[in-house]
């Protein structure tokens, strides 16, 4: 059977599933034709195993300023060509030796070193919730800025301008800013994050950025790093904290558990991540030859992308996949990407999830939602899901 090319949705059909057409074409057409909001026709890959295979093909680029890219909701790649790709938009051979000459800043080992600072940084911000006013939105409590304070101190950031990047870092996620006004934001962000490069050229500090002086000559690579860890850095962490903390409280029965037992939550963090797959669209591609996927040949030229939430929810790749199993500890999930250009942060967000799910209802065990779940806000409009605000009292 064939499923007619129609406009991708993008609304999940419930906070928990992705929407009932992804599901259709996985099942029907698994690679089928879409058109995606901004008019841009493409194709769209709903099984596990063809999104990794996608991933893993140099036959397929991640070049945004090509014409032939798969923006969502469109967008002039000409004006996104005057700035220098970041590391998710770079095709060998240069993302090879940009990647590795920052991927040492993320090592298991290194992550290691910043939990007791990370626990600090939660205990603190728990200290302040607790002492303030009931309902309490934890959003803005503890889910945003606890990852944007430690990508600060990671990057060398300064924390106190986290209301300056997480404007334009919203802008830029949200479906429904303009074409002018994401291009404004983007350089905003670019023209700050290159005066703090300069002024660490003259006062380098111990912070990423300051090592990646002493690699690289090339300033404008430098900002493009550096912006792309610090929007990815705090949004993504700051929404499966939310998102993770209403999931586990509407499930007393399995926030039990994990009280008793913390040695689980790593396993319930994957099992988090594999469900909300809140960065969905971030595996986006086009062929540069052609190239078969699944029994399906795409042209070069033809932009593809990758379903993630629904691939991840793929029956072939994990037993009842839409079942919430805190303990399946399934790591083959794409919630991270795949391939060369695997998040590059995955080893921080993990911790930090960690520290923050296991002190949260250690620390609050009477914590609860302070409206009905279905009265809260969810990200529909935005590239990376999430809820706007989470009130929570105790």
């Amino acid at each position: 059977m064939t499923v007619a090319a129609t406009e991708l949705p993008l609304t999940r059909s419930c906070p928990y599933a992705p929407p009932e057409e992804h599901r259709r074409r996985r099942a029907e057409e698994p690679i089928s034709r879409v058109t995606l909001p901004g008019g841009h026709e493409v194709w769209a890959l709903t099984r596990h195993e063809d999104i990794r295979a996608m991933l893993t093909d140099p036959r397929f680029s991640s070049d945004r300023r090509n014409p032939n890219f798969p923006l969502i909701g469109g967008g002039d790649q000409r004006r996104i060509a005057k700035f220098r790709p970041s590391l998710i938009g770079m095709d060998p051979p240069e993302h090879g030796p940009a990647r590795r000459a920052v991927l040492g800043e993320f090592t298991v080992r290194r992550m290691a070193a910043l939990r007791p600072r990370i626990q600090e940084i939660v205990g603190e911000h728990l200290d302040a919730m607790l002492a303030g006013p009931r309902p309490a939105d934890l959003v803005q409590a503890l889910s945003l800025p606890v990852p944007s304070l430690v990508i600060c101190e990671l990057l060398g950031v300064p924390y106190s301008d986290h209301e300056f990047f997480q404007a334009r870092s919203a802008a830029l996620l949200s479906r429904t800013t303009s074409a002018d006004d994401r291009i404004a934001a983007v350089e905003e962000l670019r023209s700050y994050l290159a005066d703090l490069i300069t002024r660490k050229e003259q006062n380098p500090g111990d912070d990423l950025l300051s090592r990646q002086l002493g690699k690289t000559e090339d300033r404008e690579e430098l900002v493009s790093l550096a912006f792309l860890l610090l929007i990815a850095g705090h949004e993504t962490t700051a929404n499966m904290i939310s998102l993770g903390t209403m999931t586990l409280l509407e499930r007393p029965e399995a926030l039990t558990v994990l009280r008793e037992d913390p040695s689980k939550t790593r396993d319930a963090v994957e099992e988090l991540l594999r469900y909300f797959t809140i960065a969905e669209l971030a595996t986006s591609r086009f062929a540069v030859e052609d190239v078969e996927i699944g029994g399906v040949l795409i042209h070069a030229g033809e932009g593809v992308v990758g379903l993630s939430n629904t691939a991840n929810r793929d029956p072939e790749a994990f037993d009842n996949p839409d079942e919430l199993d805190l303990g399946r500890g399934a790591r083959h999930h794409i919630a991270f990407g795949f391939g060369a250009h695997q998040c590059l942060g995955q080893n921080l967000a993990r911790m930090e999830l960690e520290i923050v799910y296991d002190t949260l209802f250690q620390r609050i065990p009477g914590l609860r939602l302070a409206v009905p779940a279905e009265e809260l806000r969810f990200k529909d409009d935005a590239n990376v899901y999430g809820l706007y605000e989470l009130p929570v009292t105790w």
